[in-house]
This record gives C-alpha cells, sequence and structure tokens, in this order.
C-alpha cells in the first residue's frame, strides 16, 4: 500500500508546551511540529519565527499575552520556509529580521515553496485564506546584527553561521541566558529536512560553529529544548549524525554508479532504527535524499520545489 503524501495524513492535533528558559525568555514547543519562541526586551519584544497562517501565530501569541503584554517591535525569521514564515502579519511587528540571502530565496522560490509546504503539511496552515501573501523583511544582514534589550536584558545576536539547512539560516544568541534559537540547523529527537540544504557544508564547518556557542538552552526546529551542555551537544551531534550517515550511504550508490531508490533505500535502512520513529522521518527523507543526490551530481544551489516535483519524487522513491 502506498505510503500517504508527506504528512498529508497527519491531521491529530499536537499538545503544546511553553516553557521558560529565563526571566524574559520562552520556548513554545509542540510534539515536533514547528517550534516558536521570544525574549522579552523592556519594553518591548522580540519573536523568533512566525508560523504558517497569522491564525496560527495569534495562537502562540495568546499563550505569551499570559506573561507579557509588550508590544512585538521585532519579528526574526531564521529561514525562509513558509511554515516558519507565512504568520507574521499577526505579530504587528516594526522589524522584520532575516538574512540577505534568506530574502534571495523569498524572491526566487518563495510562492512555490508556500504551495509545496501547504501540500505536504496542510494541519499547519490553519485557517490558510488568512495569509495576506508572501512575508518581506524590512531589514537584512550578510553576517551578523545586534538587537539591544534594554535595560539589565542583555543583548541578542544575530548571526550567519554557514550554509546548512538552507543557503541563508541565521541562530539568535542570549548570552545572558545563555539560549541559542538555532532554526532548523538542530533538532532534538526530531528528524531533518534536507530539501533545500549544503549537507556537506551543515555536517562540518556550519554545526561546529554553532556548538561553538557552548548553549545552555538550545531551541531546534523542531524537538525538545535540550537544557545544559552535554544534552546541547548531543543535540548537534545527532544532527550531524544523521547528516553524515546520509552523506555516507547516499554517496556510496552515486559513486557506484547506482539509482536514487537505491541511494534512499540504504539509507532508511542505515536511518530508521534510530531515527525512525521520529517526528516527520517518513515525510522528509524522500526529499531530503533528492536533494543530497542532486549535491553529487554537481548541483550545488538547490533546485525549486514545486507541487508537482514533490508528487513526482514522493511517487519514484515512497510509493
Amino acid at each position: 500500500m502506498a505510503k500517504p503524501f508527506a504528512s498529508s495524513a497527519d491531521t491529530a492535533e499536537k499538545t503544546e508546551t511553553l516553557e521558560i528558559l529565563a526571566d524574559g525568555v520562552y520556548a513554545l514547543t509542540a510534539e515536533g511540529d514547528p517550534n516558536v519562541g521570544a525574549f522579552e526586551g523592556e519594553d518591548f519584544v522580540v519573536a523568533i519565527e512566525a508560523r504558517a497562517t497569522p491564525v496560527a501565530a495569534r495562537d502562540w501569541l495568546a499563550k505569551l499575552r499570559e506573561h507579557t503584554d509588550k508590544p512585538v517591535k521585532y519579528l526574526i525569521l531564521t529561514h525562509y520556509h513558509a511554515v516558519r514564515v507565512l504568520g507574521a502579519s499577526a505579530f504587528e511587528a516594526e522589524h522584520i529580521i532575516a538574512s540577505d540571502a534568506t530574502r534571495k530565496l523569498i524572491e526566487e522560490r518563495g510562492m512555490e515553496d508556500w504551495a509545496s509546504e501547504f501540500g505536504r503539511m496542510p494541519r499547519l496552515f490553519k485557517e490558510p485564506d488568512s495569509v495576506p501573501g508572501l512575508t518581506w523583511p524590512t531589514q537584512t544582514f550578510a553576517d551578523t546584527f545586534e538587537i539591544e534589550l534594554g535595560g539589565n536584558r542583555g543583548k541578542l545576536d544575530l548571526a550567519f553561521c554557514g550554509r546548512g539547512h538552507t543557503a541563508g539560516d541565521i541562530v539568535v544568541w542570549h548570552d545572558k541566558s545563555k539560549t541559542l534559537f538555532a532554526g532548523d540547523l538542530v533538532e532534538a529527537e526530531a528528524a531533518l529536512y534536507t530539501g533545500d540544504a549544503f549537507h556537506m557544508d551543515w555536517a562540518a564547518g556550519t554545526l561546529d560553529t554553532v556548538k561553538a556557542y557552548r548553549a545552555e538552552n538550545l531551541i531546534g526546529g523542531r524537538g525538545r529544548v535540550p537544557r545544559g551542555l552535554a544534552e546541547t551537544d548531543a543535540a548537534i551531534e545527532q544532527t550531524r549524525e544523521f547528516l553524515k550517515t546520509m552523506i555516507d550511504k547516499v554517496g556510496t550508490v552515486h559513486r557506484a554508479g547506482g539509482t536514487l531508490k537505491q541511494a534512499f533505500e540504504a539509507t532508511h535502512e542505515a536511518l530508521f532504527p534510530k531515527f525512525g520513529r521520529w517526528p516527520i522521518f517518513e515525510h522528509c527523507l524522500p526529499f531530503d535524499v533528492q536533494r543530497l543526490w542532486d549535491e553529487f551530481e554537481g548541483i550545488d544551489w538547490p533546485r525549486i520545489w514545486t507541487m508537482e516535483r514533490d508528487r513526482e519524487v514522493w511517487a519514484e522513491l515512497q510509493d
């Protein structure tokens, strides 16, 4: 029997958990759904990620408002994927911050990504008609950006750590609380989506840069929040293990003159015992393997995913 396409059959609501990691430092997790968070400044809030629709974003804001009524001055987007950005209008933020590369990707493939992700993960798009259009950052940066929180709340350091989950991922570091929002560069007990990734860069220098923060609270793109250096290091190394296993298995098949389907099957067999029951594993892996195969074919810049291409790859590898 053919597997349901991507996450189209995932209709169960997830339990959301708001964690207060330090004074004015919030993370909302949801059993493998995309994580979001916020930092309180002296008289404003900095929100991290926007969810897939304004209605979904307002659900998160309602929980945040149980703890602070300060206005959202900054909305930070770690990368361009639709489930992370299309809810931005709900925040009414004065500034929407992303990397230069993320803006380029929105221009190049924002509409296609919106349609693709809606088809793959329809449950996340709560009241999709509430999305007013693509989300555009009001300010971008190449490498680093700072936000002073005011009073004794410290500052946020935004940084591009190298190509990884996408060409434009950034992290958000709060040194005062040793908290790092890593976006989808790190997952804690959740599978990786790598369909737009640069696997070799990510598995090496990019994760090394992320690890060098020595975070004591680490919020990845999905999954739980690791606490303490041992747990945050483990989450980073778990992410690296997933990537290196993929690189090994796909690379071996490619060098032997095998097929994409053989590469997928070898990778699935290798990853499944440890990662296979984690959120979105079956959904992601066909797209992950296709992108990594493209890299071995010499295609550096990721091809654009469309609804049609999604279905073609799924049919070739999963059906």
